[in-house]
């Protein structure tokens, strides 16, 4: 009888080690605790995968793809600075504050592209994303200092005790983009 492949469990092993770097760190991911996770037999890890480098570079892959999709979702129907500007509070606010996994992530993925320069295009990839939607509605300077404002500012709402409102968001977005009416 021939030998029957699962043809999806190398997607489920991706999807676990994204959970695994969200709620472990790239530390605590290891070959067993995904497999664990995953609930293959370990050896199928090494079948998918020639080590733990590659997983943690596809999970970081998919995430960045995650993040792509999100802003492109965010920005596709948005006409116009002040809409853009409503988009990026948004985003900030619901897509990813909806989900703390992404701040982790986020930031689990900038400390090993600092480390590590074959995970830099992954963060860049995450950066044009923002700074590709942006550009549709500003000058590449606005664009830029915007993309680097939602960071920030993202940043800000997980960590800080005294984040930033929607309102002072909404100013400080203004300003960046020369429409305050101050």
């Amino acid at each position: 009888m021939a030998r029957q492949v699962d043809a999806g469990r190398r997607d489920r092993i991706i999807d676990a080690a994204v959970d695994c770097i969200a709620e472990q760190g790239v530390a605590g991911t290891s070959h067993r605790a995904v497999a664990k996770r995953t609930g293959v037999p370990l050896g199928s890890m090494t079948y998918h995968f020639s080590g733990i480098d590659e997983l943690l570079y596809e999970a970081f892959h998919r995430f960045t793809q995650r993040i792509r999709d999100i802003v492109q979702r965010r920005f596709q129907h948005t006409e116009g600075p002040a809409d853009a500007i409503d988009a990026v509070i948004s985003l900030i606010y619901d897509d990813f504050g909806e989900d703390q996994n992404i701040y982790h992530l986020t930031y689990e993925l900038y400390a090993i592209a600092s480390h590590r320069a074959e995970f830099r295009p992954l963060v860049h990839e995450m950066i044009d994303a923002g700074f590709t939607a942006l550009r549709a509605h500003f000058d590449e300077e606005t664009a830029r200092a915007i993309n680097t404002y939602i960071e920030g500012a993202s940043t800000h709402l997980t960590l800080d005790t005294r984040p930033q409102s929607v309102d002072q968001m909404r100013h400080a977005l203004q300003r960046l983009a020369g429409l305050d009416a101050r």
